[in-house]
């Protein structure tokens, strides 16, 4: 799940050992069906995705130390390249994410009698996650400063507890609605079915996990724009107010995602992934029906769906991914879309193998 870099230990000789260096990477995701359901004890499928990272780095050093990224600069040219950053960025950057992650793995530690050694560090992250387009990438810097910790004070802590724990920095330490699905998948990577079925949790503590084979999956592309990013929070706030009043198309959407997710799993364990385009569609259609979707988004999906392609969000908007079919189709999305300003690209699900001799 991480791979600790250059971790160096004592030397046969007297000369001092290097400091132990650490590095932990995370990766965006894109949810393929049933979000945003997580956060309602739904069902959603989603995939890990490569072709970016949030990275960690940590090293020993005299005092802890965490350390600013370009997001968390204060330092502009002009008034145009701070409304740029902010647009980029939002007014905050990633060093709230580094700090309340480390808090909540101390207390995550202490709560459970595992006893930290003293050594101080030095944590730096980088992140070439587009931001604000719904493919986590606050979450991905969150798992990779968890794993960091966790190789430096050698604590082991599976998939599942990693989830809850990394959605607890964001909804515990920082107050901002999120749901579990991000976290899942990041913990797990590569596809994953999640139910987060509240009798789950009562029995274990945390939704039911099943890792599928990317393999089953039909071809697939994600498609973004910056222009259009937006916090998660702002749909995650409106429809927790009308779950928690309950708003009976709410309830009612929330169930037919959990079903659309159903189904998917179902084609892909049965070997006919390329017939999950509908529902994929399905999705992204009943989000229409209650909730307010922005013109460029809409725009976005519709000129996709215009190829024949499959459309839906990655998340809650900026970013889009389907089902395509052949090469001709892909070539026509890319085509179609970056008029819009829309990047195309194909998701990079599983690790790829190293050269021999690597």
């Amino acid at each position: 799940m991480f791979a600790p870099s250059n971790i160096m230990g004592a030397r046969a000789d007297d000369r001092p050992a290097p400091p132990m260096v650490i590095t932990a990477r995370s990766h965006p995701r894109a949810g393929l069906v049933g979000n945003p359901s997580d956060g309602y004890h739904g069902k959603t499928i989603s995939f890990i995705v490569r072709n970016f990272s949030a990275t960690v780095t940590l090293w020993e050093s005299p005092e802890l130390e965490i350390q600013p990224a370009r997001r968390d600069e204060m330092i502009f040219e002009n008034i145009a390249d701070l409304v740029q950053d902010t647009h980029n960025f939002g007014y905050y950057g990633g060093l709230r994410l580094l700090k309340a992650s480390v808090k909540r793995f101390h207390d995550y530690c202490r709560e459970g009698g595992i006893e930290l050694h003293s050594d101080n560090f030095t944590l730096r992250y980088h992140s070439d996650i587009p931001p604000h387009v719904g493919m986590a990438g606050s979450s991905a810097i969150i798992t990779a400063c968890l794993r960091a910790l966790m190789a430096y004070y050698g604590v082991k802590i599976t998939p599942p507890v990693l989830a809850n724990l990394a959605l607890s920095v964001e909804n515990d330490e920082l107050r901002i609605p999120a749901g579990l699905q991000d976290r899942v998948v990041q913990a797990y990577e590569g596809l994953v079915f999640m139910d987060f079925d509240a009798a789950h949790f009562e029995k274990q503590g945390y939704g039911m996990y099943e890792p599928l084979d990317p393999a089953l999956l039909p071809p697939l592309y994600i498609a973004y724009t910056t222009h259009l990013s937006e916090g998660s929070e702002i749909i995650h706030n409106d429809l927790r107010g009308r779950y928690r009043r309950g708003e009976q198309v709410v309830l009612d959407a929330i169930s037919e995602w959990a079903g659309l997710t159903r189904q998917v799993r179902d084609l892909l364990v049965g070997g006919e992934g390329t017939k999950i385009g509908p529902l994929l569609d399905r999705n992204f259609d009943l989000r229409r029906e209650i909730c307010q979707i922005s013109k460029g988004n809409l725009d976005m999906i519709e000129t996709a769906r215009s190829t024949g392609a499959s459309a839906k969000f990655t998340g809650s908007g900026g970013a889009i991914t389907g089902a395509y079919a052949g090469e001709e189709m892909f070539q026509a999305l890319e085509n179609r879309l970056a008029p819009l300003g829309v990047e195309v690209f194909k998701p990079h699900i599983l690790e790829e193998p190293h050269a021999a001799g690597d």
